[in-house]
């Protein structure tokens, strides 16, 4: 947020559950207060970016989002109402560890579609789709488990894309990976955000933000510091803890 507007995004995206708006969320651990979010509004299109230095609750808030852990106060509204099974089947996460089963490359694709209701006529099709889109048709009979690294990223990746998500969440899907794998997942991103999809990823790599992001929240102690156009937050941070984390310094 810079001088109380909240940034709108671009183009639409796929039709159903968005803006997202949290308030008041508040998670802790320990007795600490973890994420202490007043409000925080994303709206549909683009690519948003979830900044901040190590231990700002990025991939903390990105599970609160997509429910896969409950706050202890406050409220997440999808397009105006609660999270529930329906806003829930239209988005996927994908994260920076690949979470693959014990089967071949296209039976986790044939899955992730089986269990979202895909007719089994049409899986088929809607996996070689899939497969070829990911680099992986040659691939599609191999355990998953053997591929490499950047391979097995790019199998999650299209294998949450398969299913059409209005909303992509991606935690840190690069960073253990080489330049020619990150470039490989960054055209999928970018591709998938330019179709229509929602994309809210967290990263700790400036560059990348800068090439992939439309706006960024920027977290600082679990509390949004900043929520901005890309461009005008790397141009010119309104916070002296962005302005720190863009300068390389640390940020405590």
């Amino acid at each position: 947020m810079r001088d109380g507007q909240i940034y709108a995004g671009g183009a639409p995206a796929l039709p159903g559950i968005l803006p997202l708006l949290a308030e008041g969320l508040v998670f802790q651990a320990g007795g600490r207060r973890l994420i202490d979010i007043e409000r925080l509004r994303i709206a549909a299109g683009g690519t948003t970016i979830v900044l901040g230095p190590n231990g700002a609750g990025k991939s903390l808030l990105l599970r609160l989002l997509h429910g896969l852990i409950a706050p202890d106060a406050g409220r997440l509204a999808w397009a105006g109402r609660p999270a529930d099974a329906a806003t829930r089947k239209l988005q996927a996460m994908v994260f920076q560890r690949p979470v693959l089963l014990r089967r071949s490359v296209a039976a986790n694709i044939d899955y992730a579609l089986k269990a979202h209701g895909e007719p089994r006529a049409e899986r088929a099709a809607r996996v070689a789709q899939a497969l070829e889109h990911g680099g992986l048709a040659g691939m599609a009979r191999q355990p998953a488990r053997t591929l490499s690294g950047g391979e097995q990223q790019r199998l999650a990746l299209v294998r949450a894309l398969a299913v059409e998500p209005a909303v992509l969440f991606l935690d840190e899907p690069t960073a253990s990976l080489d330049p020619a794998a990150t470039a490989a997942i960054e055209r999928l991103v970018s591709e998938a955000a330019r179709n229509g999809t929602k994309i809210i990823m967290v990263t700790h790599d400036i560059g990348q933000a800068r090439r992939l992001g439309d706006e960024v929240v920027f977290l600082h102690r679990g509390r949004v510091v900043e929520h901005s156009d890309a461009t005008a937050f790397f141009q010119d941070p309104g916070s002296r803890e962005a302005r720190a984390f863009i300068a390389g310094e640390l940020v405590l």
